[in-house]
Order: structure tokens, then C-alpha cells, then sequence
């Protein structure tokens, strides 16, 4: 798995799960559950993963649809 993507912002890693889910990659989000120990102040980034061979088609679905990607 490999990180495509790191966001404080939540409605911009749904709106990139349901990209590329809508282009049948698999997506892995991490750090969902950290809002709890930072007490909801939205500082701590989500990472979002997909597998190894998906990433570069993946990369390409965020770049196109103007979404911050990871290299």
C-alpha cells in the first residue's frame, strides 16, 4: 500500500474515495478515529492508501479532478 494522499480536510478525502472508487481502486483511509484524541480540532491529517499497482492511475484521478496528491 502506498499513500496517495494527506488531508485535513474531510470532505476532500470523500470526495477522492468516491473518485476513485468510481474507478474500481480500492482505497484504504488511515487516521479516521484520531479526531477523538485531538479533541475534534482537525489538526491531525488522514492518510488515504491504495495498493501498489493502483497508485499511479490513482495519482492521475486526484491530479485531474484538482485534489493535493502525495509523491
Amino acid at each position: 500500500m502506498l499513500e496517495i494522499m494527506r488531508s485535513t480536510d474531510p470532505t476532500e478525502i470523500a470526495f477522492a474515495s468516491a473518485l476513485l472508487s468510481g474507478e474500481d481502486i480500492e482505497v484504504f483511509v488511515l487516521d479516521v478515529h484520531m479526531s477523538v484524541l485531538e479533541g475534534s480540532i482537525g489538526i491531525l491529517p488522514r492518510r488515504m492508501l491504495v495498493r501498489r499497482v493502483d497508485a499511479e492511475r490513482a495519482r492521475i484521478v486526484l491530479r485531474d479532478n484538482a485534489l493535493p496528491v502525495s509523491e
